[in-house]
């Protein structure tokens, strides 16, 4: 039985190739929200409700008021740090139908180019019909 959620390969360019790159550009949209310090940018990047687990709690965000008092707190946090610049490389992906997990090290460093945090997020994808959203980060510390 088909999908009709399911990416429609017709519009990815007929090609998986295409499928990634709509990943690709989901995490340099969230990146750039890093770097920028927007969380507009970064809340984009989520589908609703969304669950985030770090330090071995999971927290549940049911709307974009609850995210964006997250993320805000985050970007202050990341800000009292001195951290201006986060890359990340993947380490796996893999895609099924309307999801996707994809796992990400991530290196964020100060002003002076310092390495101050590494670590490792996992992330649930799932395609909205129109775009691949975040729907849970398991972030390993």
């Amino acid at each position: 039985m088909a999908d009709d959620r399911s990416p429609d390969p017709s519009l990815a360019g007929d090609s998986p190739t295409a499928l990634e790159d709509g990943i690709a550009g989901l995490f340099d949209d969230y990146l750039t929200g890093f770097n920028d310090a927007d969380a507009d940018t970064l809340i984009d990047c989520f589908y609703l409700p969304a669950t985030i687990w770090q330090m071995d709690k999971g927290y549940v965000f049911d709307d974009e008021e609850d995210l964006a008092e997250n993320i805000e707190a985050l970007l202050e946090a990341l800000d009292k740090e001195n951290i201006s610049f986060s890359e990340f490389s993947v380490v796996s992906a893999h895609i099924s139908g309307t999801t996707a997990l994809v796992t990400l090290d991530w290196r964020q460093e100060s002003s002076d180019g310092e390495s101050v945090f590494e670590f490792t997020c996992h992330y649930h994808l799932i395609f909205d019909g129109d775009d691949w959203r975040i729907a849970m980060i398991v972030n390993e510390q």
